[in-house]
């Protein structure tokens, strides 16, 4: 997730540099040099684009050249290297399982916008199309809004093998690190296997459509075999990991809907689950990316200079196009909060309450007592209602519950019904689902409302309808109230949503809960209408200028924050395993071991240390030393507790008490 924030500043930050009239007043003024030619703004872009250009491989050349040359630059050794010397051999063979964005895509039938770019990659490389042919490159990656598959003339396929996601782009690792380092004790070609997939497609459409899930079971079996019958470690990361839990359903499944593997398949096969980074009980970000296109970092860019993602000239107008794909992209949709208010909160309630919200300030959990939390609850005026996931203005995010004007989910569905009846859009071309409303539907829903995780679903499918239908048949978002009730295992959307399925019988199968903690990560959002009431343009944004109260509150710019990874909080990374699947649960009705290891995050010291060797943002955890090593133990035969059992630094044993929920 912290990856697509980082491509889009990319995306939305090279403004038009030219006018298309070229006759009348230009963008900016030209200088006339000394020599006689004018200084153009073209001109200052490509002088711009060069010095970042020169410093980058500057960069590369300092952090790959002074360790190797000056003393006291030596590069600390690898957690392979230091292993290997303490005997650590490779033994059970491993899996990696990609999430959302980080896995390359390459086009195999297009348009004729894009007739030279057959198997070359579209996402996951350098990304020159983007600026080259920027409306043919999006077309070409959005699926069509009925099916969610292909469109018509268009074929975009999964890049296969460890190249898929070893780099996002030119020196941007994901996977690279833990590879190499696996490498250095014995794993290669026939014991380490990367199970790409088209992240877009919803779960089930990737068994469809590429028979993605079926080669995966081939492969895990075909590894135990030609590995001396170990099982396999498998190490999904961010939406990997739910796409794998619904494989787990999906493999013991009886055909045509499953695999047909039988009900002791996992327990034959697998050996442990690391899952890093996971997405279990989705992504409150995900709400504003479908609703507005938006995150904290969007909506700061377009605080700045809200001419350049707006405009109309050139045809720009980014945050809409992105939206558009956006919108065709099932898999996003999985990624929606889970479990609803139970898990994350009501209007007036939340798990997190109390956050203290200086992370910096927070003493490790062994030191703390309970004063430290009455101090902290004495100081705040108002805990921050984390509960309510979407507010337009500040006062629908602070008001007591009681104050707020009443809200009727019906209220909000009646949307869809109005908008088809008496649509007056007088848009030319239709970008979003937003150009086909009735503009008075749009005012309602922004008058002074709150939504939470349960009403939020109903506020996306009143702006969203055709998605919503689409992926709703894929994916749910509830609380199963039995789970021997035959729908839950005979339909696939509730396959993926660790709430409403089950564990496999896989009593000795290890489940792991591998994240990073001690970065503000996006909770919960202040919206306000746009003062554009344009076509073709987005009617809600994240309002900036909201802020909280007091110098250290948890709100800043419209945006309020929580403990966790940058793009995952910890409720969602760590609760399954902290409490849903702890010990014998309706959840995991075989007692399969659970553990949550944390990993503090700790920012590189300067650059010469990369993106750090301790980070623990979403992304960037992957090159971690202490989580390389976790996984490497394991996968050399170590247990849960061989490595040190549960190792938690965050309140997520306190937020998962403070959430009742049946087990």
């Amino acid at each position: 997730m912290g990856s697509i924030l980082r491509f889009r500043k990319l995306s939305y930050l090279a403004p038009p540099c030219f006018s298309p009239e070229p006759t009348k007043r230009a963008l900016a003024p030209t200088v006339r040099r000394s020599g006689g030619k004018e200084w153009r703004c073209m001109d200052n872009c490509c002088w711009m684009i060069g010095f970042l250009c020169t410093t980058w491989w500057l960069c590369l050349f300092l952090f790959n050249c002074l360790p190797a040359t000056l003393p006291g630059f030596q590069a600390p050794e690898s957690p392979g290297v230091r292993l290997k010397r303490e005997g650590i051999t490779a033994l059970h063979p491993v899996v990696m399982v990609p999430g959302i964005v980080t896995g390359g895509l390459e086009l195999w039938e297009g348009k004729p916008c894009a007739e030279d770019l057959f198997r070359k990659r579209l996402w996951g490389g350098g990304f020159t199309e983007i600026i080259r042919r920027p409306l043919c490159w999006l077309e070409h990656l959005s699926l069509d809004n009925e099916t969610g598959l292909d469109p018509p003339g268009i074929r975009v396929r999964a890049v296969p093998g460890l190249v898929a996601a070893d780099y996002f782009g030119p020196g941007y690792f994901v996977w690279a690190v833990l590879i190499e380092n696996l490498a250095k004790i014995g794993y290669e070609g026939k014991n380490l296997y990367m199970a790409a997939y088209d992240w877009r497609l919803s779960f089930q459409n990737t068994e469809i459509r590429d028979q993605a899930l079926s080669r995966l079971k081939s492969k895990i079996e075909l590894m135990y075999v030609i590995n001396g019958y170990k099982k396999v470690v498998v190490v999904p990361h961010s939406m990997g990991v739910v796409y794998f839990l619904h494989f787990l359903k999906w493999v013991e499944t009886p055909p045509p809907v499953g695999g047909g593997g039988g009900s002791g398949w996992c327990s034959k096969h697998i050996k442990a689950v690391m899952n890093i980074g996971p997405t279990f009980l989705g992504v409150p970000k995900t709400v504003s990316n479908l609703f507005s296109g938006e995150a904290k970092d969007v909506a700061f860019l377009r605080a700045m200079d809200p001419g350049v993602l707006d405009s109309e000239m050139l045809g720009l107008q980014t945050v809409e196009h992105l939206l558009r794909a956006g919108r065709t992209w099932d898999s996003i949709v999985s990624l929606l909060p889970k479990g609803g208010e139970t898990i994350w909160g009501n209007l007036d309630w939340s798990p997190e309450e109390n956050h203290a919200c200086d992370l910096s300030k927070r003493k490790p959990l062994g030191e703390r007592n309970s004063t430290d939390g009455n101090a902290k609850r004495s100081a705040l005026k108002e805990p921050v209602k984390y509960g309510r996931m979407i507010s337009f203005g500040k006062a629908a995010a602070e008001l007591p519950s009681s104050l707020l004007p009443s809200l009727d989910p019906k209220d909000i569905l009646v949307a869809q019904t109005t908008t088809k009846k008496n649509s007056t859009s007088s848009c030319s071309e239709v970008r979003t689902e937003y150009d086909e409303m009735n503009r008075e539907i749009i005012g309602k829903i922004a008058e002074n409302k709150a939504y939470t995780a349960r009403t939020v679903l109903d506020l996306l499918r009143a702006v969203a309808p055709k998605m919503m239908k689409r992926a709703e048949a894929h994916f749910s978002h509830g609380i199963a109230d039995n789970l021997d009730d035959p729908k839950y295992t005979q339909h696939y959307k509730y396959w993926s949503n660790p709430l409403e399925t089950k564990l496999p019988d896989a009593p000795d199968m290890e489940i792991y809960c591998l994240y990073g903690i001690g970065i503000p990560t996006e909770r919960s959002y202040v919206y306000k209408q746009s003062p554009s009431s344009r076509c073709k343009s987005i009617p809600f944004r994240i309002d900036t200028s909201v802020n909280g109260d007091r110098g250290e509150s948890c709100l800043r710019g419209g945006v309020s924050f929580v403990d966790g990874d940058e793009s995952v909080p910890v409720l969602s990374a760590g609760f399954m395993c902290a409490k849903g699947w702890r010990g014998r649960t309706r959840f995991n009705p075989s007692g399969a071991s659970t553990y949550v290891r944390e990993y503090r995050h700790k920012p590189p010291a300067s650059l010469l240390e990369g993106r750090g060797a301790e980070s623990g943002a979403h992304v960037d955890i992957m090159g971690n030393v202490g989580l390389i090593e976790d996984v490497m133990r394991v996968a050399a035969g170590a247990t849960g507790l061989g490595i040190g059992g549960d190792r938690v630094h965050s309140d997520i044993v306190r937020m998962s008490d403070r959430i009742n929920i049946r087990l």
